[in-house]
C-alpha cells in the first residue's frame, strides 16, 4: 500500500482545474432539488392542515427547558438552526483543512466535508422555512411581514431564511466562479466568502426569531436562568461566525497581510462580546467567550485529533471579553458609548493579549513588524464592531437612538469595517528580489540568501511553507545575518508537494518556487528542486493560487467581485431593515401588551 501511494504521489495532477465533473452536477443539483420539494410538500401540508407533523414537532420544542417562553414557531427554528451551524462550522473547518493539505477536489462530491456542510446550510435554510409556515392562526408579533391574507411570517424567520439561501447559492456559484477563473484554493475567494458570511450573519437573523418569539408570550413562563444561557449561547455563536473569517491565520497559512487578523479579530470580539453583555447581563460576555471555546475549540479537535486532520489554533477572547465587562460597570446604559470604549479595549489591550497569544498557539505568530498598523486596525475593528453590537442590542430592546445618530453610526462602522479590510488585502511585488538557496537534498535542509541582503530586516513572516502533499509544513526560517537564513526542518521536496520560500514584510508579499509538481490539467510542468538555484520574488498570490487562470480579463474578475459584493451588502443591509422593524415593534404604543423576562435584576433592559 506504501508502495502504490508513493507511485500515485509522483504521477502529475490531473485531477480537474476547471469547475466540477457533469454528473456531480447533475447528482448534486437533483439531490438539492428534492430535498426542497420535500420541504415545501411538508410545509404546505401544515398550512392546510393535512399533515400536523410540524405541529407537534413545535410543540415538542416549547416544552425544551432552554427554550422555554417562546412560541413553538421560534422553538423549533431555532433549535434546528444552531444544531445546524454547529455542523456546517465542523465541515468547513474539514473542508479548509483538506484543501491545505491535499488541494483542489477531484468533485464536489469526492470532498466528503462538503457533505456536513451541505447538510447544516440546508438545515439552516430550512429552520428559517419553518419558521415562515409554522405560526397559524395568529400573527407572530407586530414585526411579522404579511405574506398572504391571515399569513404573517416573523421578520427573524425571513432573514434566517435569507441568510441561509444566500450561503447556499455560494456552492453551485463556487464551480462557476472555477470554471471562469480557475480553482482560486483561499478561504477568501468570492463565492467561498457568501458561503460563510450567510452563515455567520444568520446569526443576527436568529437573535432576531428570538428576542420576536418572546415578546409575543403574555404568560411568564420562562426563567431567568433558561434565557441567559440560551442568549448566551446566539452570542457565543456569533462569535464562532464571525470568527471563521480568520481560519486562514489559524491553521498558518494566511493570504493576505498579518495586519489583517488583529482586525478580524477585534471585528469579532466588538460586535459578539458587547451583544454578550448588553442582552444576556452581567458576565454574559465571559459566557460567550466560553460557549465559543467549547464549540469552536470542539471542532479544532474533532478536525485535528479525531478525523486526522490539521490542527486550527483559535484566538481566546478572554481578555476582550473581560475589557467588556469592565467598561459595562460605568456605560452599561449608555449602549453607543459602551460599544465605542469597549472597541478601544480590545483594539488595545485586547490586542495586546492576542498578541501574546500568538507567540505560543499559532504556526504564524504576530511580530514587531505589524504592532503599530495591527494595532491601528484593531482598534478601527474593535470600536466598528462594537457599534455595530450596541445597535442590534438597541433593536432587541426596541431602544434604537434617533435615525440620525445610528444611520452614522451604522453607515460609519461599516464604512471603517470595509476600508480596514481594503487595506489588509492589498499586497505589493516589489522587482528585484531574489533569492539564491543551497538544498541539500539527502536532509532537506537549506540557506538562503536573499538579495538585496538588507531587504526584510524585520519581516512579518519569512518562511518555508510546503502544502497540499498530504500535509502542512511551515518552517520559519533562522536568520544568520548579512541576508542569509537557513531552514530548521527538512521540507517536502516530492510527490505533490508545493513548497515555497514566503517573504511578507510591510506591504510587500513574495513567493519564491522551491519545488512544484507538474500539473496535467493545467499544463503546468514540474519546478525542480535543484541543489543550488537563484530565482526571482514573484507576487505571493500567484504561487499560493498556482490554478488561478492568468488570461482572464480584469474587468471580468472585478465585474464578479462586484457583484458577489453587492448581494453581500445587500444582505448586511436587509438584516440592518429587519432590526429597526423588530425595534419599532417592541417600542409601540402597545408594548406593555407582551411583557418580557429581566434577565437579571441588575440589567433591566438586557431581555
Amino acid at each position: 500500500m506504501q508502495v502504490m501511494t508513493s507511485l500515485m504521489q509522483q504521477l502529475p495532477d490531473t485531477r480537474p482545474a476547471g469547475g466540477a465533473a457533469l454528473d456531480q452536477i447533475l447528482i448534486a443539483a437533483g439531490s438539492a432539488t428534492l430535498l426542497t420539494a420535500l420541504l415545501l410538500l411538508l410545509g404546505h401540508g401544515h398550512r392546510t392542515g393535512r399533515t400536523r407533523v410540524l405541529a407537534r414537532l413545535a410543540a415538542l420544542a416549547e416544552r425544551s427547558w432552554s427554550l422555554r417562553g417562546l412560541p413553538g414557531w421560534a422553538a423549533l427554528p431555532m433549535q434546528l438552526a444552531l444544531g445546524s451551524l454547529a455542523l456546517a462550522l465542523l465541515g468547513m473547518y474539514w473542508d479548509i483543512s483538506l484543501h491545505i493539505t491535499h488541494g483542489r477536489d477531484a468533485g464536489p462530491l469526492a470532498n466528503i466535508a462538503h457533505y456536513p456542510i451541505l447538510f447544516g446550510l440546508f438545515g439552516l435554510f430550512a429552520a428559517g422555512m419553518l419558521a415562515i409556515v409554522l405560526p397559524m392562526g395568529e400573527r407572530p408579533g407586530r414585526a411579522a411581514v404579511r405574506i398572504t391574507r391571515g399569513w404573517y411570517a416573523p421578520t427573524g424567520g425571513i432573514l434566517l431564511a435569507a441568510a441561509s439561501f444566500y450561503a447556499l447559492l455560494g456552492f453551485p456559484l463556487d464551480d462557476i466562479w472555477h470554471r471562469i477563473f480557475g480553482q482560486d484554493v483561499t478561504l477568501w475567494g468570492p463565492t467561498h466568502l457568501m458561503l460563510i458570511g450567510g452563515a455567520g450573519l444568520s446569526l443576527v437573523a436568529i437573535a432576531l426569531l428570538e428576542r420576536e418569539g418572546r415578546f409575543v408570550r403574555t404568560e411568564q413562563t420562562e426563567t431567568m436562568l433558561s434565557s441567559y444561557l440560551r442568549r448566551g449561547m446566539i452570542a457565543g455563536g456569533l462569535l464562532a461566525g464571525l470568527s471563521v473569517f480568520q481560519a486562514e491565520f489559524d491553521f498558518g497559512v494566511p493570504q493576505f497581510r498579518l495586519v489583517h487578523q488583529p482586525l478580524l479579530i477585534a471585528v469579532a470580539a466588538g460586535c459578539a462580546l458587547v451583544v454578550a453583555r448588553l442582552w444576556v447581563g452581567r458576565g454574559g460576555a465571559l459566557f460567550a467567550v466560553g460557549f465559543y471555546v467549547l464549540l469552536r475549540g470542539g471542532v479544532s479537535v474533532a478536525v485535528g485529533p479525531v478525523i486526522g486532520q490539521l490542527w486550527a489554533a483559535i484566538p481566546l477572547y478572554v481578555v476582550e471579553a473581560l475589557c467588556v465587562e469592565i467598561a459595562a460597570v460605568a456605560l452599561l446604559r449608555r449602549p453607543l458609548a459602551l460599544g465605542a470604549v469597549s472597541g478601544l479595549l480590545i483594539g488595545t489591550i485586547g490586542f495586546a493579549s492576542e498578541y501574546l497569544w500568538t507567540q505560543v498557539a499559532f504556526v504564524l505568530p504576530w511580530t514587531s513588524d505589524m504592532v503599530v498598523e495591527g494595532a491601528g486596525m484593531a482598534i478601527v475593528g474593535g470600536v466598528s464592531g462594537g457599534l455595530l453590537g450596541a445597535l442590534l442590542v438597541g433593536a432587541l430592546r426596541g431602544e434604537l437612538p434617533r435615525p440620525a445618530v445610528r444611520r452614522v453610526a451604522f453607515g460609519g462602522a461599516l464604512l471603517a469595517i470595509a476600508l480596514g479590510i481594503t487595506n489588509g488585502l492589498i499586497g505589493t511585488a516589489p522587482a528585484g528580489v531574489a533569492a539564491t538557496v543551497a538544498l541539500d537534498r539527502q536532509t532537506g535542509q537549506a540557506e538562503v540568501r536573499l538579495d538585496p541582503p538588507t531587504f526584510a530586516q524585520d519581516p512579518a513572516w519569512l518562511a518555508v511553507t510546503g502544502w497540499q502533499g498530504g500535509g502542512l509544513h511551515v518552517d520559519r526560517l533562522q536568520p544568520l545575518g548579512d541576508g542569509r537564513y537557513r531552514t530548521t526542518r527538512p521540507m517536502p521536496l516530492d510527490g505533490t508537494w508545493k513548497t515555497m520560500l514566503r517573504l511578507h514584510d510591510g506591504r510587500a508579499m513574495l513567493a519564491i518556487p522551491v519545488f512544484m509538481p507538474a500539473d496535467a490539467a493545467l499544463g503546468l510542468p514540474e519546478i525542480a528542486a535543484d541543489p543550488q538555484f537563484t530565482r526571482d520574488g514573484q507576487p505571493e498570490w500567484q504561487v499560493l493560487q498556482r490554478e488561478t487562470k492568468r488570461d482572464v480579463p480584469p474587468w471580468l474578475w472585478i465585474s464578479a467581485s462586484l457583484v458577489v459584493l453587492a448581494c453581500s451588502v445587500a444582505l448586511v443591509l436587509a438584516l440592518g431593515w429587519g432590526a429597526q422593524r423588530l425595534s419599532r415593534a417592541i417600542s409601540g404604543p402597545d408594548r406593555s401588551q407582551h411583557p418580557v423576562v429581566v434577565g437579571l435584576a441588575e440589567d433591566p433592559a438586557t431581555a
